[in-house]
This record gives structure tokens, sequence and C-alpha cells, in this order.
């Protein structure tokens, strides 16, 4: 259960701007003390040093954020104006700057390299890229993945991107405000799958032109024993031709249908872009990070586009069609995972 709103703006908020003052002050003391805790690991994998440092550009941009969305809160009328387009805008821009931070800071830190398998910049793709709304279906796999997809929507594609979060990732002051000032939704735990699906319907449904609707189909970060659940998942259900389908999916978990099925249906003018990658694949705790992360973190990603005409519109072919280009990304990923990537 996450403290009422209230509580999360006059504890958390403060706390975290209090630690950045602590964490920048103290910082000489947590280096010396992750160097000697990175003395085991063999030189170039001593990453405590690179990970301090990231850890104080987070908080520090996450402080700035607040103070600017404090700031924003009192110049639209303590909070009475923040639905109104300018105010919106304002948000963006703040969001785009904070993932511009956040990924300014990979870069430099970890030698962050990402490449990006682009369509080919056609005169239909170059026209479509913002005159139609987007339904944007990633997998999930690796630290941050999300974050990157949202920042590269803002920044290179110019998008506004609207997001289904887990509640508790509420409990991180900069994003509980910034993205519940704008249209997204966070959905507890104990919401049912069906109110989720609510939630991206409601989402979808008054997309405009430079909208992008994110959606992890997955519904989380692909382990080996999550993919044995999904498929176990759907055998108990009695799908035996997607159970078999998933079964194929070597890298990839079975998607879960729904959600991208409602937002077709609430947005039947949307654009589908579908987003591979890997690279970061094996790091998905922070002990994973601690032991694997590699002296130069490179992505490679790929993302392609179904028009909106040429989306199948009855659920059947909806379903059959989503594991097709499941079954697209997972060749991918096999192809790409272990090739040398080169610095965008």
């Amino acid at each position: 259960m996450l403290p009422p709103r209230i509580v999360r703006r006059l504890i958390l908020a403060p706390l975290v701007i209090v630690l950045t003052v602590v964490a920048v002050v103290t910082l000489p003391v947590w280096l010396l003390v992750v160097t000697a805790a990175s003395l085991r690991l063999p030189p170039p994998q001593r990453r405590g040093t690179r990970l301090v440092w990231f850890a104080v550009a987070w908080l520090t941009l996450e402080s700035m954020a607040l103070v600017a969305c404090l700031w924003l809160w009192i110049a639209g009328g303590l909070g009475g104006r923040l639905s109104r387009d300018e105010q919106q805008e304002r948000h963006y821009a703040l969001v785009r700057w904070v993932l511009a931070g956040v990924y300014g800071a990979a870069v430099r830190i970890f030698r962050l390299s990402v490449e990006i398998d682009e369509p080919p910049s056609t005169p239909e793709e170059v026209s479509r890229r913002l005159t139609r709304p987007v339904i944007v279906l990633s997998r999930h796999a690796g630290p941050g993945d999300s974050v990157l997809l949202v920042h590269h929507l803002l920044t290179l594609y110019g998008r506004r991107p609207r997001i289904v979060m887990k509640a508790a990732l509420q409990l991180d002051p900069s994003l509980d405000v910034m993205i519940n000032r704008l249209p997204n939704a966070f959905v507890p735990r104990e919401v049912s799958a069906s109110g989720v699906v609510a939630e991206i319907h409601r989402l979808a449904s008054d997309m405009d032109a430079d909208d992008a609707l994110v959606i992890f189909p997955e519904g989380g970060n692909f382990t080996p024993k999550r993919r044995w659940r999904a498929i176990l998942r759907l055998e108990r259900k009695g799908l035996a031709e997607e159970a078999a389908r998933a079964r194929g999916l070597e890298h990839l978990m079975a998607p879960h249908p729904n959600g991208a099925i409602a937002a077709i249906e609430a947005c039947p003018a949307a654009d589908v872009v579908f987003v591979a990658h890997t690279g970061l694949d094996d790091l998905v705790t922070i002990g994973d990070v601690w032991r694997k992360l590699p002296v130069r973190a490179e992505i490679r990603a790929k993302w392609w586009r179904v028009r909106a005409e040429d989306v199948p519109r009855e659920r059947e072919a909806q379903i059959g069609w989503l594991f097709d280009q499941w079954e697209k990304i997972d060749a991918w990923i096999a192809e790409n995972r272990s090739a040398p990537v080169s610095p965008a």
C-alpha cells in the first residue's frame, strides 16, 4: 500500500532533496567505499565508482525536477491551471530535459552507445512521423529500457508518450509529480487485468497526431522463469496454439494481447510501431548490474511501423498478427544479440 499523495509530497520529495545534498557532500567517502568493495573484481570490471557517479547524477536531476515542478505548480495558479495545454507542454519539456540528463550521464559514465535501425525515410514514412498517433509495442528487458524508449520518443521523434505503469513507481518523487500531471496511468498491484486494459483504452481514446501510447505486452522484464510461467499460463487457459508459438520464442515472453487490442480499438487511426532491442538483456537486478555491467554499455535497437489500414481488426487475427511480430522481434534479437555495435 502506497502512502497517500499528500505524504509523498510533504515527506518523500523533501527527503530526496536532503539525500542529494548529503550525497554530494559525502561523495568522496562513497567513492572510497565502493572502490574498496570493487577490489575483488578484475580491473576492467571495477564499476563501483561509475555506479556512485550515476547515482549522484540521478539524485541531482531528481531534485532539480522537483524544484521545477514546484515552480510550475505556483505558476499554474497553485495547481489550478495544470491541465491547460501550455502547462502540459511545459511538463513534457521538463520530462524531456530530465531524461536527456539521465541519457547524457549514462553516455559519459557507462560509455553508453545506442544504434537504432529505423525504417527508410521514404516520403510516406516522413509524412506519417507526426501526422498520426502511434501505439508503440516494445519488448521489456534490461535496465532502463523504458527510460531510453521514452527519451527517444520525446527527443528524436517529437512525440508525447503516454504510459501505463506500476503504482509502486510513484515512490520515485519526481516521477510521481511529473507523470501524474500528464496523461499517464499508475496501476496498483491489486487492480485486475481488466482494470489495466481499461486504463490503456482510456489513454488511447483521445490521442492526437503527436501522441504515442507505450505498451510492454510482456508485462515485465524477460527472465527464463517468467517465460515458462507465460507458457504455462497459456496452456492452463487451453490456448494450445499460442502456447506452442510461445515455446518457439527464445528471447521473449508470450505477449498479453488484451492491452494492445484495447489500444487499437480505442484509436483505430493509430499506426502501430514495434520496437526490438538488445544489449543489456542480462542486467535485470541490482546484483546483475554490480556483477555484469560491461565497460561499454552498448544497445542496438530496431523499430518498424505498421500502418493503421494494415492492422487486422478481428480479435483472432490480431492475436495471430501480434505473435507474428513477436516472432520477428525474437529472430532479430537472436541475430543481433552478440553482434558488435558501432557508437551512435
